[in-house]
């Protein structure tokens, strides 16, 4: 009373106390009403970012298929073995109560620091999870696992919240032990999920490409995500080129979980959408048979192969030797040492696909090109004929000629694959005028079949230039040499079945075609059609030029004395021009051994192309090849139309 009497009678100082009580009640209640009521939603947001946990979960990968509807890529279940922590947590507490703590106590005399208390936790829980992860492995492996206790105390301390793999990829045998002997194990599920499988093993594995187990977060994902459940992404092939169409969209889901870190309940915000199906023009009967052939008798082969139709530019068989086993990169536990180092072998190069990244003279095939430029340019006709010595004499240089002795006219000439014929008249017409010809088939540009990053642009000089790779002054001997695809020419076996699909379909370069569409999962209908026929350009060269090419080609398979009489099927009307390139390797001379071909002669559907580094001669080691595959494209057609008869 003494105090409110003393404000009453006005006691100034008194009175600015009260005042600034009240006041200083006044603010705190004014913060206390911002923080409840004007600040409430974002307290909210922050508990909420603090006790949610988001996921990544990757979608189901989109299939590769033939044209036919063939599965060439597809995904298969893993089984694995999970243990979910949250669920043993009472177990952690009884471990470290019961026994961990007791025999501190008992050692040491003392209650355990904080410290130290932490540390004898980390033991309990590893104790308990150790005990379950010998007991689930015990069950259904012939060798019982020991828990890496930093790889436990990781994941307890990152991905608390996430499942612990156990046991991963089990078999069906191993399955029925895990149920039978520990289903029953507290923490512990038996879950599936997805993985990319290749049931064909080596077959297209170069056009396939792989997939590797991606963690990395996406680029163009608006949602930052705490953990990443695995997902595959391509590195290389149709995998790659069209991994954003496979992978699909990823979703999400949110882990509820509390302030310890365990789990809680788990809420899925946006489900995954599943990739899409990507369909080829391969044919999976044909690309066997490319790849049977190239291998045949020799698996160590180093070569390519390449089927075209003719007609509208798809590629019916896109080989490369030696191969690779794409489900190596998926499931690298399942293979050997040896299988790693022959992937990464120098010499044989499994990874490298020679039908689309290998650049190579082309011998006496580039002698098509030759050909249509003299004819084109009026120094040449199928009647003018030759004297061939044996060899061709330029200044001091003397070039062997494998065309026996002899007179040699056009037909003559390309069926023997005389030397002396092409480079004398090829010195005649000049380098520019047979470049210019090559410029008209696209040669030293990607085909753009895949992205620009799996294919090379091989090397073919410049009209009017010239000069060589190295700078320097282009010489008649270059001429003499690109007149029998050596020297300063390389190209892919691809851009070599364009040029004979080309000289087969009467003289229209097409633009190649690996894909046919992209197609929803569990639909026919497609998102994307690519088209097929799509020309890239007229050679507009003379017709009748390119028949004396035609006729020429079936002479050099039927005719007695032809360099690819080894493909020859009767009735089937192959036509075809053998080459061999010699090349220096590491000091001594090699061979690039071709046959380009198409078939039939008189209506053109199939343009086939065989690569072989160091095979004997284009004749000898390529030509038997091609005749295996044609006998299966026999085959195919033969039992197409059987199919279109009807019973």
């Amino acid at each position: 009373m003494l105090v409110l009497d003393q404000v009453k009678k006005g006691d100034f100082r008194l009175r600015c106390l009260a005042a600034g009580i009240l006041a200083g009640m006044f603010i705190l209640l004014a913060g206390l009403w911002y923080l409840q009521v004007v600040s409430r939603h974002k307290y909210e947001s922050s508990l909420k970012i603090q006790s949610f946990r988001t996921v990544r979960t990757p979608a189901a990968r989109g299939r590769i298929l033939d044209r036919n509807g063939k599965v060439l890529a597809d995904n298969q279940p893993r089984y694995n073995v999970n243990l979910y922590l949250e669920d043993i947590r009472n177990q952690f507490k009884y471990e470290y109560t019961n026994s961990v703590r007791p025999a501190f106590i008992h050692h040491s005399g003392r209650k355990p620091k904080r410290a130290e208390a932490i540390q004898l936790e980390d033991l309990a829980r590893y104790r308990v999870v150790s005990n379950i992860v010998w007991h689930v492995s015990s069950a259904v492996l012939p060798q019982p696992l020991v828990l890496n206790p930093y790889a436990f105390a990781k994941h307890y301390r990152e991905q608390l919240a996430m499942p612990m793999e156990v046991v991963t990829d089990l078999t069906s045998e191993q399955i029925a032990l895990f149920m039978e002997r520990a289903a029953d194990l507290p923490g512990i599920e038996l879950e599936v999920e997805p993985y990319r499988f290749y049931p064909n093993g080596i077959l297209a594995a170069h056009t396939l490409g792989y997939v590797q187990e991606e963690m990395d977060t996406e680029g163009d994902e608006d949602v930052h995500f705490r953990y990443r459940l695995p997902d595959y992404r391509g590195k290389s092939g149709i995998e790659s080129g069209y991994d954003e169409d496979l992978r699909g969209k990823a979703g999400a889901k949110a882990i509820l979980v509390n302030n310890i870190g365990y789990r809680q309940h788990e809420e899925t915000w946006e489900a995954p959408d599943a990739g899409k199906n990507v369909v080829l023009t391969l044919d999976l009967d044909l690309q066997k048979a490319a790849e049977k052939a190239l291998s045949a008798n020799a698996p160590d082969t180093r070569g390519a192969v390449v089927v075209m139709n003719c007609r509208n530019g798809d590629i019916l068989a896109l080989a490369s030797a030696p191969a690779f086993d794409p489900n190596i990169f998926v499931r690298p536990r399942e293979y050997s040492s040896n299988d790693w180092a022959r992937l990464n072998d120098e010499i044989l190069t499994p990874q490298y696909n020679r039908a689309l990244q290998g650049a190579y003279n082309p011998g006496s095939i580039f002698k098509i090109i030759v050909a249509l430029a003299c004819f084109e340019n009026n120094i040449m006709t199928p009647e003018d004929t030759v004297n061939n010595p044996g060899y061709y004499t330029l200044g001091r240089r003397h070039i062997k000629d494998t065309a026996p002795p002899g007179e040699y006219d056009f037909k003559e000439a390309f069926k023997h694959s005389c030397n002396y014929y092409f480079i004398d008249f090829g010195l005649k017409v000049g380098a520019d005028r047979i470049i210019e010809m090559g410029d008209r088939f696209n040669l030293g540009d990607k085909t753009g079949v895949v992205q620009p990053s799996l294919e090379r642009r091989g090397y073919f000089p410049k009209a009017g230039e010239h000069l060589k790779q190295d700078g320097t002054k282009w010489m008649d001997g270059d001429t003499a040499n690109l007149c029998i695809g050596q020297g300063e020419i390389l190209v892919t076996p691809v851009q070599m079945a364009l040029m004979t699909s080309a000289v087969a379909n009467g003289g229209k370069l097409l633009k190649p075609r690996l894909v046919m569409q992209v197609e929803d999962q569990g639909e026919t209908e497609a998102v994307e059609a690519l088209p097929a026929g799509q020309v890239e350009r007229d050679l507009n060269v003379n017709p009748h030029h390119l028949d004396l090419i035609r006729k020429a080609m079936l002479a050099d398979v039927e005719e007695e004395g032809g360099s690819g009489k080894a493909s020859y099927i009767q009735g089937m009307g192959i036509c075809g021009k053998t080459g061999t390139a010699q090349v220096l390797k590491k000091g001594r001379m090699d061979h690039i051994t071709w046959f380009v071909s198409f078939a039939p002669f008189e209506n053109p559907k199939y343009a086939v192309v065989v690569m072989v580094e160091s095979g004997s001669s284009g004749g000898g080691t390529c030509a038997p090849k091609a005749k295996d595959i044609y006998k299966a494209i026999q085959k195919m057609d033969q039992d197409r139309l059987k199919k279109m008869a009807g019973p």
